[in-house]
C-alpha cells in the first residue's frame, strides 16, 4: 500500500513538464517562466524538507497521517492550477507549495518503509525509489492519454494524489519503526571534515546535476528531436509516451540497485550507473534529430541508468556518519542536492535556447563525470 501511495502522490512532481507543450500552445510563456514551473517544485521541496526536519514534524505526529495530510494538500495545490492564469506567478507559487507538501510524502514514506525491515532495508528503499520514479513518469502517460487538453492531466493527477492521501490512512507502521534523528545544523561540519562523507556528497551532487534536469526536460527535447522527422503535433504526442517509458524504466533498475549494491559495493554501483548515464547523455546529443528509434533506445538506456545510484549515495552517508548525526547529515545532503536541481532545471531551457538541446544534454554529462571522479577517490581512500 505504501509503494502504491508513493507512486500516486509523486505523480504531481512533473505535471508542469508533462503539460508544458500544450500550455505553450494556449498562452505565451517565456523560457524563464517555463523553467520556474518545474524548478519551483524542487525549491518548495527543499524548504519543506528542512522545515520538517527542524521541527520534527513526523516525530510529533503519526507518520502515516503526515503523509496523508501532505498528499491531500499537494493535490489541492495542483488542482488550483485550473483557477489561476496559465504559466503566471500564481501558478509558480502553487508549484512551490506542491513541492513543499511533497516533502511530507517522500521522506516520510522512506521512514515508514525502513520500519518494515532491517536486513533488507536496501531493497525496501529501492522499492520506494522505484515508486518515486514511476510516479514521476506517470503525468507524461496521463498527458499522452488526455491528448492536447492539459487540464485533463491536472484533474486526473490531482485525483490520483488525493487517493494516495486516503490510502495512506490505511497504512500502519512496521515493527522496526523508530523516531528519526532531528536536524542539527552544527553536524554539517562533519560533512567537510570527513573526506568519505565529503566525497559521497560530491558524488550525490554530480548525480543530481544530471537527474532532475534530464527528467524535467527530456520530454521537450524528444519532441524537438522527433519534429525533424514527424509533424509537430505527432512528434509531441510520441514524445509524451516515450518520456513515460524513459523515466518509468528507472523504476525497474531502482528495485534491483540496492540488492546489487549489497553484493558489489555501494560506491562501485554508483560508478557503473554514472558511467552508463553519462555515456547515454553524450550519445543522446550525438543522435539528436536523427533516427527516431535510435534516439529512443538511447533515451531509455539513459532512463534506466540515471536513477538506480540515488539511494546508494544516501546509504554511503549513513554508513560513514556518527550514529547520532545520520539524520542531520542525510537531511543536509538531500537539501543540497535538490537546491542544485533548482538551478539546473531553471537554467536548462535557457541554455538550450542559446546552444540547442544537443549541447545542453551533453553538458549534463558533467555531473556523472564529477561523480565518478569523487567515487573513485572514495574507493582509493577506503582501500588504503
Amino acid at each position: 500500500m505504501l509503494i502504491v501511495a508513493e507512486i500516486a502522490a509523486m505523480t504531481l512532481w512533473f505535471v508542469s513538464a508533462a503539460i508544458l507543450g500544450d500550455m505553450k500552445n494556449e498562452a505565451d510563456i517565456g523560457s524563464l517562466a517555463q523553467a520556474a514551473l518545474s524548478s519551483a517544485v524542487a525549491a518548495g521541496f527543499v524548504v519543506g524538507a528542512l522545515v520538517s526536519a527542524i521541527t520534527g514534524l513526523s516525530d510529533r505526529f503519526e507518520s502515516t497521517r503526515v503523509f496523508a495530510v501532505c498528499a491531500l494538500l499537494a493535490a489541492s495545490c495542483n488542482a488550483a492550477l485550473l483557477a489561476v492564469p496559465v504559466g503566471g506567478s500564481e501558478a509558480v507559487t502553487l508549484r512551490f507549495l506542491t513541492g513543499a507538501f511533497l516533502a511530507g510524502v517522500y521522506p516520510v514514506g522512506m521512514k515508514i518503509a525502513v520500519g518494515w525491515g532491517e536486513r533488507d532495508r536496501g531493497f525496501l528503499v529501492g522499492l520506494l525509489v522505484g515508486g518515486l520514479t514511476l510516479g514521476s513518469a506517470a503525468p507524461h502517460l496521463v498527458s499522452f492519454l488526455g491528448g492536447t487538453n492539459w487540464r485533463i492531466t491536472v484533474v486526473v493527477t490531482s485525483l490520483i494524489c488525493a487517493a494516495a492521501g486516503m490510502l495512506a490512512l490505511c497504512i500502519r507502521n512496521g515493527p522496526f519503526y523508530a523516531k528519526s534523528a532531528k536536524f542539527r545544523p552544527g553536524a554539517i561540519l562533519i560533512a567537510w571534515s570527513d573526506v568519505r562523507i565529503r566525497r559521497a556528497y560530491l558524488g550525490y551532487l554530480g548525480h543530481m546535476w544530471e537527474l532532475y534536469a534530464m527528467w524535467a526536460w527530456i520530454g521537450l527535447a524528444l519532441a524537438v528531436s522527433f519534429s525533424s522527422r514527424l509533424m509537430s503535433e505527432e512528434a509531441e504526442q510520441l514524445a509524451k509516451l516515450v518520456t513515460f517509458i524513459v523515466i518509468g524504466s528507472g523504476a525497474i533498475s531502482s528495485v534491483f540497485a540496492g540488492w546489487i549494491a549489497d553484493r558489489i559495493g555501494r560506491a562501485e554501483l554508483t560508478i557503473i550507473a554514472m558511467a552508463v548515464s553519462g555515456a547515454s547523455a553524450l550519445a543522446f546529443a550525438a543522435t539528436f534529430g536523427l533516427n527516431i528509434w535510435v534516439t529512443t533506445v538511447i533515451a531509455v538506456v539513459w532512463g534506466l541508468s540515471v536513477i538506480p545510484d540515488s539511494a546508494q549515495f544516501s546509504a554511503l552517508v549513513a554508513d560513514f556518519s556518527p550514529p547520532g548525526e545520520v539524520g542531520s547529515l542525510m537531511t543536509f545532503q538531500t537539501a543540497l542536492g535538490f537546491a542544485l536541481t533548482v538551478f539546473t532545471v531553471q537554467m536548462a531551457p535557457v541554455v538550450a535556447g542559446i546552444t540547442g538541446w544537443p549541447v545542453l544534454m551533453a553538458l549534463l554529462a558533467i555531473g556523472p563525470v564529477t561523480g565518478i571522479i569523487s567515487m573513485t577517490g572514495l574507493l582509493r581512500s577506503r582501500d588504503q
